[in-house]
């Protein structure tokens, strides 16, 4: 399907910025919803089909409205990356140094409302969708309400496949680079001196998770990342730290578990054992809810269905194997 759109008042600055450095954010849109987009001047031609040339005009005029100054790619891969034009969801803001944080997919939106409905919940998700930094943005609000008096965030001190072997430094420079996207988060909503602030007034503090045992956690705002990488037993300790006033967010990634082959992960186990208890809420983001490069989005897909094949071929091999089996004759009796 062909749909031709002219821009008006034609405006050239505004052309421009829409179209960004050598048509860059065009081939960003073009990218992320598989069109073709050609222009000249004001008039533009998208070729697609009916439902990916309709949202690429949708974006295209919302990004033609907001073209009264250069556009940050940035801006276009999230505007992409939201529902229908790139709209955000419709929900209240979190307030942070970098002013509102706000869903921008129907899925976020759930996650955010099911942390201030539930004391427990669980965001499960791939890489991008947003699980670790909405929850950090929910746990800074809060402590800016007052609503908790401090923020712990954990996570299990796991490489990704490989062999870091002894790191130099005293404790909390061995378990620095584990932690790291956590402060990544914490420096990027609240300011790198507010957070050193937080830290001295004991407000704020960063723990690997070996470090929750025996604890429990009154009047906090506790964050469980990476949460794919824990044990059962691990998480069972975790979840029984949750003390009175207190909230807790569980995040992670099912299909990136660094554990070894033959050990199940927490938050399957979890999943399954809590997915009918009251007062816990589990919430599943998908692709659609990744908001980094329009690629990342495409890359997750693709592995899920390589997953899915994967699963699939053995299955059909493990039915051939019991098909090959003899089965035992029946002996009938002597007459």
């Amino acid at each position: 399907m062909i749909v031709r759109h002219t821009f008006s008042p034609p405006n050239n600055n505004r052309l421009d910025n829409l179209c960004g450095p050598m048509d860059s954010h065009l081939r960003t849109v073009e990218t992320a919803l598989q069109v073709s987009i050609a222009h000249r001047h004001e008039q533009f031609k998208i070729d697609g089909s009916k439902s990916r040339t309709k949202q690429a005009l949708e974006v295209l005029q919302a990004l033609y409205e907001m073209a009264v100054r250069p556009i940050n790619p940035e801006t276009v891969q999230l505007m992409l990356a939201g529902d229908g034009a790139g709209q955000e969801a419709d929900t209240p803001g979190l307030q942070s140094r970098r002013g509102e944080v706000r869903a921008r997919t129907s899925n976020q939106a759930s996650y955010l409302d099911s942390i201030q409905q539930h004391d427990i919940t669980f965001g499960i998700g791939p890489a991008g969708t947003g699980k670790t930094y909405l929850a950090v943005a929910c746990a800074v609000d809060a402590l800016e309400r007052s609503a908790v008096q401090r923020i712990v965030l954990t996570r299990p001190a796991v490489e990704a496949g490989e062999r870091l072997g002894f790191l130099p430094g005293d404790l909390n420079q061995k378990i620095d680079p584990y932690l790291r996207p956590l402060y990544d988060a914490l420096y990027d909503l609240m300011g790198f001196d507010k957070v050193q602030k937080a830290f001295e007034r004991n407000a704020l503090e960063v723990a690997p998770l070996a470090f929750m045992r025996g604890r429990t956690l009154n009047n906090a705002f506790v964050i469980l990342d990476e949460a794919q990488n824990t044990t059962p037993e691990q998480m069972k300790m975790f979840l029984t730290r949750l003390g009175f006033g207190a909230k807790a967010v569980i995040t992670g990634d099912v299909s990136q578990i660094d554990l070894p082959k033959d050990q199940l992960s927490g938050l399957i186990d979890a999943e399954r054992v809590l997915k009918r208890t009251k007062g816990i809420a589990i919430c599943r983001l998908t692709s659609a809810d990744v908001v980094r490069h329009p690629l990342v989005a495409r890359i997750v897909d693709a592995y899920d269905t390589r997953g899915r094949s994967d699963l699939e071929a053995r299955d059909r091999e493990l039915a051939l194997d019991e098909s090959a089996v003899p089965r035992p004759r029946s002996r009938r009796s002597a007459t």
